[in-house]
């Protein structure tokens, strides 16, 4: 299983513990799985942040 899906259904596993409550619950399981979906395509090496959490190559340091 590839770590995009696998970081979806964390997501929205973790969803599922909010998702008794209506219609705030279904987008909070939505944000959830967002989330998880991001964090996978991370984990898998096919997105980087790294350019808007401020790392990079160090010039100006």
């Amino acid at each position: 299983m590839p770590h995009t899906a696998i970081g979806m259904f964390a997501g929205l596993l973790l969803g599922l513990a909010w998702v008794i409550g209506g219609f705030d619950a279904f987008v909070g399981t939505a944000v959830l799985g967002l989330i998880g979906f991001v964090i996978g395509k991370v984990a898998a090496g096919q997105l980087d942040l790294t350019h808007y959490l401020g790392g990079g190559s160090g010039a100006g340091r």
